[in-house]
Protein backbone atom coordinates (compact mmCIF):
# COMPACT_ATOMS: atom_id res chain seq x y z
CA UNK A 1 0.00 0.00 0.00
CA UNK A 2 1.10 3.86 -0.30
CA UNK A 3 3.34 5.90 2.79
CA UNK A 4 0.54 6.10 5.91
CA UNK A 5 0.80 8.16 8.91
CA UNK A 6 1.44 5.79 11.66
CA UNK A 7 1.05 6.40 15.34
CA UNK A 8 2.94 3.76 17.67
CA UNK A 9 1.85 4.85 21.14
CA UNK A 10 3.74 2.79 23.48
CA UNK A 11 8.23 2.74 22.95
CA UNK A 12 8.43 -0.56 24.76
CA UNK A 13 10.41 -3.23 22.67
CA UNK A 14 6.89 -4.23 20.75
CA UNK A 15 6.07 -0.92 19.81
CA UNK A 16 10.24 0.06 18.93
CA UNK A 17 9.95 -3.14 16.62
CA UNK A 18 6.92 -2.47 15.14
CA UNK A 19 7.64 1.16 14.35
CA UNK A 20 11.40 0.32 13.06
CA UNK A 21 9.76 -2.70 10.56
CA UNK A 22 7.20 0.02 9.44
CA UNK A 23 9.51 2.86 9.24
CA UNK A 24 11.99 0.32 7.31
CA UNK A 25 9.04 0.24 4.17
CA UNK A 26 8.58 3.38 3.40
CA UNK A 27 5.83 5.03 6.05
CA UNK A 28 6.07 7.99 8.33
CA UNK A 29 5.92 6.64 12.07
CA UNK A 30 6.17 8.09 15.29
CA UNK A 31 6.32 6.91 18.47
CA UNK A 32 4.43 7.95 21.39
CA UNK A 33 5.76 7.13 25.03
CA UNK A 34 4.04 8.05 28.39
CA UNK A 35 7.24 7.98 30.45
CA UNK A 36 9.23 11.04 30.63
CA UNK A 37 12.22 9.54 30.55
CA UNK A 38 13.92 6.71 28.59
CA UNK A 39 12.72 3.13 30.12
CA UNK A 40 14.64 0.91 31.58
CA UNK A 41 14.14 -2.78 33.70
CA UNK A 42 17.19 -2.52 35.64
CA UNK A 43 18.72 -5.39 33.64
CA UNK A 44 15.45 -7.72 34.06
CA UNK A 45 16.64 -10.94 31.87
CA UNK A 46 14.53 -12.09 28.78
CA UNK A 47 14.66 -15.49 26.63
CA UNK A 48 16.10 -14.50 23.31
CA UNK A 49 13.69 -16.48 20.80
CA UNK A 50 14.30 -15.94 16.82
CA UNK A 51 11.11 -13.35 16.72
CA UNK A 52 13.00 -11.14 19.26
CA UNK A 53 16.56 -10.64 17.86
CA UNK A 54 15.08 -10.95 13.84
CA UNK A 55 14.91 -7.19 13.50
CA UNK A 56 18.18 -6.26 15.07
CA UNK A 57 19.98 -9.05 13.60
CA UNK A 58 18.47 -8.85 9.66
CA UNK A 59 17.72 -5.14 9.45
CA UNK A 60 20.29 -3.70 11.92
CA UNK A 61 23.03 -5.51 11.56
CA UNK A 62 24.12 -6.60 14.83
CA UNK A 63 25.76 -9.78 15.29
CA UNK A 64 23.92 -12.46 17.88
CA UNK A 65 26.45 -12.54 20.32
CA UNK A 66 26.99 -8.83 20.87
CA UNK A 67 23.56 -8.42 22.78
CA UNK A 68 22.85 -11.94 23.78
CA UNK A 69 24.72 -14.80 25.97
CA UNK A 70 24.25 -18.81 24.45
CA UNK A 71 23.96 -21.42 26.73
CA UNK A 72 23.87 -25.01 25.59
CA UNK A 73 22.21 -26.93 28.99
CA UNK A 74 18.72 -27.61 30.18
CA UNK A 75 20.06 -28.72 34.13
CA UNK A 76 18.05 -29.34 36.94
CA UNK A 77 18.50 -29.60 40.67
CA UNK A 78 17.78 -31.31 43.36
CA UNK A 79 17.11 -30.25 46.65
CA UNK A 80 20.82 -31.03 48.04
CA UNK A 81 22.29 -29.15 44.71
CA UNK A 82 22.93 -32.49 42.83
CA UNK A 83 21.44 -32.31 39.30
CA UNK A 84 18.59 -33.95 38.63
CA UNK A 85 18.97 -34.00 34.33
CA UNK A 86 21.40 -32.56 32.16
CA UNK A 87 20.00 -32.00 28.54
CA UNK A 88 22.03 -30.64 25.88
CA UNK A 89 19.95 -28.31 24.60
CA UNK A 90 21.05 -24.15 23.31
CA UNK A 91 19.25 -21.06 24.67
CA UNK A 92 20.36 -17.09 24.08
CA UNK A 93 19.36 -14.88 26.15
CA UNK A 94 19.78 -10.85 26.57
CA UNK A 95 18.23 -8.65 28.97
CA UNK A 96 15.15 -6.26 28.14
CA UNK A 97 17.89 -3.41 29.42
CA UNK A 98 19.66 -4.37 26.09
CA UNK A 99 17.84 -5.47 23.69
CA UNK A 100 15.49 -1.82 24.59
CA UNK A 101 18.73 0.36 23.64
CA UNK A 102 19.72 -1.63 20.48
CA UNK A 103 16.14 -1.12 19.03
CA UNK A 104 16.26 3.21 20.38
CA UNK A 105 19.88 3.70 19.13
CA UNK A 106 19.11 2.38 15.44
CA UNK A 107 15.32 3.92 15.39
CA UNK A 108 17.08 7.43 17.04
CA UNK A 109 15.65 9.90 18.88
CA UNK A 110 13.46 11.85 16.41
CA UNK A 111 10.32 10.53 16.40
CA UNK A 112 10.44 9.10 19.68
CA UNK A 113 8.42 11.36 21.74
CA UNK A 114 8.71 10.74 25.58
CA UNK A 115 6.04 12.26 28.29
CA UNK A 116 3.08 11.78 25.82
CA UNK A 117 0.37 9.78 27.49
CA UNK A 118 -2.47 9.11 25.07
CA UNK A 119 -5.74 10.20 27.33
CA UNK A 120 -8.27 9.85 24.46
CA UNK A 121 -8.62 8.19 20.80
CA UNK A 122 -10.81 8.09 18.01
CA UNK A 123 -11.15 6.76 14.16
CA UNK A 124 -13.42 6.97 11.16
CA UNK A 125 -13.16 5.33 7.49
CA UNK A 126 -10.55 8.17 7.28
CA UNK A 127 -7.83 7.51 10.02
CA UNK A 128 -7.36 7.78 13.72
CA UNK A 129 -6.95 10.79 15.94
CA UNK A 130 -4.87 10.17 19.16
CA UNK A 131 -5.11 12.71 21.86
CA UNK A 132 -2.05 13.33 24.27
CA UNK A 133 -3.27 15.53 27.29
CA UNK A 134 -4.42 18.35 24.70
CA UNK A 135 -2.05 18.00 21.66
CA UNK A 136 -4.09 15.98 19.23
CA UNK A 137 -2.53 13.86 16.53
CA UNK A 138 -3.91 12.40 12.95
CA UNK A 139 -2.93 9.56 11.92
CA UNK A 140 -3.99 6.73 9.11
CA UNK A 141 -2.65 3.67 11.45
CA UNK A 142 -2.65 3.57 15.27
CA UNK A 143 -0.50 1.12 16.52
CA UNK A 144 -1.87 0.53 20.62
CA UNK A 145 1.37 -1.31 22.31
CA UNK A 146 0.56 0.26 25.90
CA UNK A 147 1.48 -2.67 27.20
CA UNK A 148 -0.16 -5.45 29.95
CA UNK A 149 -2.39 -2.35 31.68
CA UNK A 150 -3.60 -1.02 28.07
CA UNK A 151 -5.46 2.03 28.11
CA UNK A 152 -6.31 1.17 24.64
CA UNK A 153 -7.66 -2.36 25.15
CA UNK A 154 -9.97 -1.00 28.04
CA UNK A 155 -11.82 0.77 25.54
CA UNK A 156 -11.69 -1.24 22.67
CA UNK A 157 -12.22 -4.76 24.41
CA UNK A 158 -13.67 -3.63 27.56
CA UNK A 159 -14.88 -7.65 28.66
CA UNK A 160 -11.11 -8.81 28.13
CA UNK A 161 -10.12 -8.25 32.13
CA UNK A 162 -6.68 -9.14 33.53
CA UNK A 163 -6.87 -12.19 35.29
CA UNK A 164 -4.77 -12.77 38.12
CA UNK A 165 -2.87 -16.59 38.18
CA UNK A 166 -2.64 -16.81 41.80
CA UNK A 167 1.48 -16.19 41.85
CA UNK A 168 3.75 -13.60 41.18
CA UNK A 169 7.32 -13.67 39.82
CA UNK A 170 9.92 -12.26 42.49
CA UNK A 171 12.89 -11.72 40.30
CA UNK A 172 16.97 -10.38 40.87
CA UNK A 173 19.93 -10.62 39.27
CA UNK A 174 23.70 -10.36 40.94
CA UNK A 175 27.21 -9.50 38.59
CA UNK A 176 28.74 -12.48 38.29
CA UNK A 177 32.24 -11.28 40.39
CA UNK A 178 29.71 -10.99 43.76
CA UNK A 179 29.17 -14.90 43.59
CA UNK A 180 31.47 -17.43 45.08
CA UNK A 181 33.65 -18.76 41.99
CA UNK A 182 32.09 -21.93 42.34
CA UNK A 183 28.08 -20.43 42.13
CA UNK A 184 29.40 -18.11 39.13
CA UNK A 185 30.65 -21.07 37.34
CA UNK A 186 27.93 -23.69 38.31
CA UNK A 187 25.26 -21.16 36.88
CA UNK A 188 26.70 -19.85 34.14
CA UNK A 189 26.74 -22.45 31.22
CA UNK A 190 23.31 -23.37 31.50
CA UNK A 191 19.40 -22.49 32.45
CA UNK A 192 19.20 -23.92 35.90
CA UNK A 193 15.84 -24.85 37.23
CA UNK A 194 14.70 -26.51 40.58
CA UNK A 195 11.29 -27.41 40.85
CA UNK A 196 9.27 -28.22 43.90
CA UNK A 197 6.01 -28.33 45.66
CA UNK A 198 3.97 -25.34 44.16
CA UNK A 199 6.73 -23.42 43.06
CA UNK A 200 9.55 -23.52 40.45
CA UNK A 201 12.72 -20.96 40.54
CA UNK A 202 15.10 -20.79 36.79
CA UNK A 203 18.58 -19.24 36.71
CA UNK A 204 20.20 -18.08 33.60
CA UNK A 205 22.81 -15.27 32.74
CA UNK A 206 22.40 -11.98 30.79
CA UNK A 207 24.57 -9.24 29.56
CA UNK A 208 25.61 -6.84 32.48
CA UNK A 209 24.02 -3.50 32.97
CA UNK A 210 25.72 -1.85 30.55
CA UNK A 211 25.43 -4.78 28.14
CA UNK A 212 28.77 -6.33 28.13
CA UNK A 213 28.84 -10.42 27.03
CA UNK A 214 31.68 -10.80 28.51
CA UNK A 215 32.45 -13.50 31.17
CA UNK A 216 32.86 -11.93 34.30
CA UNK A 217 30.86 -8.74 33.41
CA UNK A 218 27.25 -10.46 32.89
CA UNK A 219 24.51 -10.96 35.23
CA UNK A 220 23.32 -13.94 36.84
CA UNK A 221 19.59 -13.46 36.19
CA UNK A 222 17.01 -15.71 38.63
CA UNK A 223 13.28 -15.77 38.14
CA UNK A 224 11.02 -17.40 41.28
CA UNK A 225 7.35 -18.09 41.04
CA UNK A 226 5.62 -17.87 44.00
CA UNK A 227 1.92 -18.06 44.94
CA UNK A 228 0.21 -15.49 46.62
CA UNK A 229 -3.96 -15.86 47.49
CA UNK A 230 -6.10 -13.26 46.25
CA UNK A 231 -6.91 -10.74 48.79
CA UNK A 232 -4.50 -9.76 51.97
CA UNK A 233 -1.84 -11.68 50.86
CA UNK A 234 -1.68 -10.30 47.73
CA UNK A 235 -2.60 -7.41 48.20
CA UNK A 236 0.24 -7.39 51.72
CA UNK A 237 3.22 -8.37 49.14
CA UNK A 238 2.38 -5.52 46.47
CA UNK A 239 2.31 -2.63 49.11
CA UNK A 240 5.28 -1.03 48.79
CA UNK A 241 7.85 0.52 51.12
CA UNK A 242 5.91 3.87 50.82
CA UNK A 243 2.56 2.57 51.64
CA UNK A 244 1.05 2.79 47.87
CA UNK A 245 -0.73 -0.25 46.98
CA UNK A 246 1.26 -1.01 43.38
CA UNK A 247 -0.83 -3.49 40.38
CA UNK A 248 1.44 -5.01 38.24
CA UNK A 249 4.62 -5.31 39.59
CA UNK A 250 7.21 -3.90 42.03
CA UNK A 251 10.20 -2.50 41.29
CA UNK A 252 13.61 -2.65 42.50
CA UNK A 253 14.30 -1.00 45.70
CA UNK A 254 10.66 -0.43 46.87
CA UNK A 255 9.76 -4.34 48.23
CA UNK A 256 9.47 -4.05 52.13
CA UNK A 257 12.28 -5.08 54.00
CA UNK A 258 9.87 -7.45 55.62
CA UNK A 259 8.95 -9.15 52.40
CA UNK A 260 12.62 -9.06 51.29
CA UNK A 261 13.77 -10.91 54.87
CA UNK A 262 11.59 -14.00 53.71
CA UNK A 263 12.07 -14.59 49.93
CA UNK A 264 16.13 -14.74 51.40
CA UNK A 265 14.93 -16.60 54.42
CA UNK A 266 12.54 -18.84 52.37
CA UNK A 267 15.40 -19.51 49.51
CA UNK A 268 18.08 -20.49 52.57
CA UNK A 269 15.40 -23.07 53.97
CA UNK A 270 13.83 -24.50 50.45
CA UNK A 271 16.23 -23.94 47.82
CA UNK A 272 19.98 -25.85 46.51
CA UNK A 273 22.35 -23.56 48.15
CA UNK A 274 23.47 -22.30 44.99
CA UNK A 275 20.47 -20.79 44.26
CA UNK A 276 20.21 -19.47 47.61
CA UNK A 277 23.19 -18.18 47.68
CA UNK A 278 22.09 -16.17 44.20
CA UNK A 279 18.84 -14.86 46.46
CA UNK A 280 20.70 -13.90 49.23
CA UNK A 281 23.09 -11.64 47.15
CA UNK A 282 20.50 -9.67 45.59
CA UNK A 283 20.28 -6.17 46.51
CA UNK A 284 17.24 -5.71 45.68
CA UNK A 285 14.79 -8.27 44.32
CA UNK A 286 11.70 -7.10 42.23
CA UNK A 287 8.44 -8.86 41.58
CA UNK A 288 5.44 -8.91 38.66
CA UNK A 289 2.54 -10.29 39.30
CA UNK A 290 1.43 -13.43 36.19
CA UNK A 291 -1.80 -11.99 34.76
CA UNK A 292 -4.24 -13.85 31.33
CA UNK A 293 -5.40 -11.16 29.30
CA UNK A 294 -7.28 -13.01 26.64
CA UNK A 295 -8.75 -10.52 23.53
CA UNK A 296 -11.29 -11.41 21.10
CA UNK A 297 -10.33 -8.78 18.33
CA UNK A 298 -6.82 -6.94 17.68
CA UNK A 299 -8.30 -5.14 14.64
CA UNK A 300 -10.94 -2.30 14.68
CA UNK A 301 -10.87 0.01 11.49
CA UNK A 302 -7.75 1.95 11.21
CA UNK A 303 -6.50 0.85 14.78
CA UNK A 304 -4.54 -2.38 16.08
CA UNK A 305 -3.72 -3.70 19.55
CA UNK A 306 0.11 -5.65 19.53
CA UNK A 307 1.88 -7.49 21.86
CA UNK A 308 0.83 -7.33 25.94
CA UNK A 309 -1.86 -4.52 24.88
CA UNK A 310 -3.84 -8.07 23.09
CA UNK A 311 -2.50 -10.82 24.89
CA UNK A 312 -0.38 -10.84 28.18
CA UNK A 313 0.49 -14.23 28.34
CA UNK A 314 2.81 -15.56 31.83
CA UNK A 315 6.35 -15.60 31.03
CA UNK A 316 6.92 -19.81 31.32
CA UNK A 317 7.46 -19.82 27.06
CA UNK A 318 9.93 -16.71 27.21
CA UNK A 319 7.43 -15.58 24.43
CA UNK A 320 5.98 -12.47 25.41
CA UNK A 321 8.59 -10.29 23.70
CA UNK A 322 8.62 -12.84 20.94
CA UNK A 323 4.95 -12.49 20.45
CA UNK A 324 5.24 -8.96 20.35
CA UNK A 325 7.98 -8.66 17.47
CA UNK A 326 5.60 -11.59 15.96
CA UNK A 327 3.15 -9.06 15.91
CA UNK A 328 5.38 -6.56 14.33
CA UNK A 329 6.32 -8.36 11.23
CA UNK A 330 3.01 -9.58 10.27
CA UNK A 331 1.57 -6.25 11.05
CA UNK A 332 4.45 -5.20 8.52
CA UNK A 333 3.82 -7.99 6.48
CA UNK A 334 0.08 -7.36 6.15
CA UNK A 335 0.32 -3.52 5.18
CA UNK A 336 2.48 -4.15 2.18
CA UNK A 337 0.35 -6.70 0.94
CA UNK A 338 -2.93 -4.40 1.20
CA UNK A 339 -4.35 -1.53 -0.61
CA UNK A 340 -5.21 0.06 2.66
CA UNK A 341 -4.72 -0.03 6.09
CA UNK A 342 -8.39 -1.16 7.01
CA UNK A 343 -7.97 -4.50 4.79
CA UNK A 344 -4.43 -4.87 6.18
CA UNK A 345 -5.46 -4.96 9.50
CA UNK A 346 -8.73 -7.44 8.80
CA UNK A 347 -5.61 -9.90 6.98
CA UNK A 348 -3.38 -9.57 9.74
CA UNK A 349 -5.61 -9.77 12.85
CA UNK A 350 -6.73 -14.04 12.44
CA UNK A 351 -3.06 -15.31 12.22
CA UNK A 352 -2.15 -13.01 15.60
CA UNK A 353 -5.20 -14.11 17.37
CA UNK A 354 -4.31 -18.13 16.58
CA UNK A 355 -0.88 -17.56 17.84
CA UNK A 356 -1.93 -15.64 20.94
CA UNK A 357 -4.49 -18.03 21.76
CA UNK A 358 -2.40 -20.78 21.72
CA UNK A 359 0.51 -19.40 23.60
CA UNK A 360 -2.03 -18.27 26.03
CA UNK A 361 -3.12 -21.79 26.86
CA UNK A 362 0.45 -23.31 26.85
CA UNK A 363 1.07 -20.94 29.27
CA UNK A 364 -1.44 -21.21 31.11
CA UNK A 365 -0.70 -25.77 31.38
CA UNK A 366 2.54 -24.89 32.34
CA UNK A 367 1.77 -22.61 35.17
CA UNK A 368 -1.16 -25.10 36.22
CA UNK A 369 1.38 -27.76 36.34
CA UNK A 370 4.02 -26.22 37.95
CA UNK A 371 2.69 -24.05 40.70
CA UNK A 372 -0.59 -26.13 40.98
CA UNK A 373 -0.98 -29.76 39.99
CA UNK A 374 2.86 -30.48 41.03
CA UNK A 375 3.10 -32.30 37.62
CA UNK A 376 6.41 -31.01 36.33
CA UNK A 377 8.95 -33.69 35.71
CA UNK A 378 12.71 -32.99 35.73
CA UNK A 379 13.92 -32.68 32.17
CA UNK A 380 9.86 -32.68 30.70
CA UNK A 381 10.93 -31.22 26.94
CA UNK A 382 7.34 -29.54 27.08
CA UNK A 383 8.85 -27.17 28.86
CA UNK A 384 11.07 -25.66 26.31
CA UNK A 385 11.06 -22.37 25.50
CA UNK A 386 9.25 -20.89 22.47
CA UNK A 387 6.54 -18.55 20.46
CA UNK A 388 4.69 -21.79 18.75
CA UNK A 389 5.27 -24.42 20.90
CA UNK A 390 8.27 -26.55 22.70
CA UNK A 391 11.58 -25.05 20.52
CA UNK A 392 9.85 -23.72 17.76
Amino acid sequence: MDRASVAVVGGSLGGLTAACLLRDDGHDVTVYERSPRPLEQRGAGIGFLEASYRYLVDRAGLALDEVSIATDHIRYLHRDGTVASDGEHRYLFSSWNTVYRRLLDHWGREGYLLDHEMTDFDSDESGATVNFGGRTVDADLLVCADGVGSMARSRLQPTALSTYAGYVAWRGMVPEAQLTPGTAARLGDAITYYVYANSHILVYPIPGLEGSVEPGDRLINFVWYRNYLEGDDLDDVLTDRNGERRDLSMPPGLATDHHVAEVRATAAARLPSVLAELVERTAEPFLQVVYDVEVDRMAFGNICLLGDAAFSVRPHAAAGTAKAADDGWALAEALDAAPDVSSALAAWEPRQLEVGRRLLERTRDIGRRSQVDNTWEAGDPEFIFGLHGPGR
